[in-house]
């Protein structure tokens, strides 16, 4: 991990979202291929479904749900890229940008996380890489994927340094001759907080499970109904008013029902685990 702080600082020096672009798409190839070495030990024997169970118990349902919230923590990209697109109205739709990828990110979880379960079982880690032979190809599969996860760490953290920047702290030194410096410390800082987390966490998997229900239940789920409120208020009347109320409500609930049950059961299990 401290070898690759270094190269990690300076990828996130890159302060247009525009030219991190490059870096997010070859990570994005780099993963894929190394899923197709995961799919190869998945299937390269018989698979069965002795032993495996059909469907989960309802305690165990909030962390999967938590930790499906997490796999999407992309959430508070997808503004920032539609605004700096050359043609913004391709990004939304029924056939725009979003929903192409989000279809093919999450058939992509569906199928590693269906299969992997069915190849290991009860046996499968909360990583499943950590599952894999100790053969060589696999051991590439692991790096395929921790350089995947590497070149897409700024753009993970784009959205956070910008309000951090631009909302609170630009604000004070725009008349320092050292403005620039202080933006490269704010970034070098950033990297060394998630540096310093990737070192003490030791489970991964419950970490994801709180994340999920702390931050992108309320990111992803609460707040996103109360903000189109907000703006519809008085653009909609009628039935498409009452069906817009009805629908964010519902919405609301379920996202009010992960975070406080998920962070519940999520500091439950760390306490257990730990304590």
């Amino acid at each position: 991990m401290a070898i690759i702080l270094l190269p990690l600082i300076l990828i996130n020096w890159v302060r247009k979202l525009k030219y991190l672009a490059p870096f997010a798409t070859i990570g994005n190839i780099i993963l894929i291929g190394s899923f197709g070495v995961i799919f190869y030990y998945v299937f390269r024997e018989p698979l069965t479904f002795e032993g495996k169970r059909p469907y989960a118990t309802l305690s165990e349902f909030p962390m999967f749900f938590d930790t499906v919230l997490f796999a999407l923590e992309a959430i508070g990209v997808i503004m920032p890229l539609e605004n700096e697109m050359k043609n913004p109205k391709d990004f939304r739709g029924v056939t725009g940008i979003l929903n192409r990828s989000m279809f093919l990110i999450v058939s992509l979880y569906i199928s590693l996380g269906f299969f992997g379960y069915i190849k290991y079982g009860a046996d499968i880690e909360s990583t499943i890489t950590i599952n894999l032979p100790n053969e060589v190809l696999a051991q590439v599969a692991k790096v395929m994927i921790a350089l995947g996860v590497f070149t897409s760490h700024a753009i993970y953290i784009y959205v956070a340094i910008d309000i951090l920047w631009n909302q609170y702290i630009h604000k004070r030194l725009e008349h320092s001759e050292r403005k620039l410096l202080w933006e490269y410390a704010l970034r070098t800082g950033v990297v060394f907080i998630t540096f310093i987390l990737a070192v003490a966490i030791p489970n991964l998997g419950l970490f994801i499970s709180l994340i999920g229900a702390l931050s992108l239940s309320t990111l992803g789920i609460l707040f996103p109904p109360f903000l189109e409120c907000a703006y519809k208020w008085n653009r909609t009347s009628g039935y498409s008013k009452s069906f817009m109320i009805f629908r964010n409500i519902l919405i609301c609930v379920i996202g009010l029902a992960g975070f406080v049950i998920g962070t519940t059961l999520s500091l439950k299990d760390i306490i257990n685990t730990y304590l």
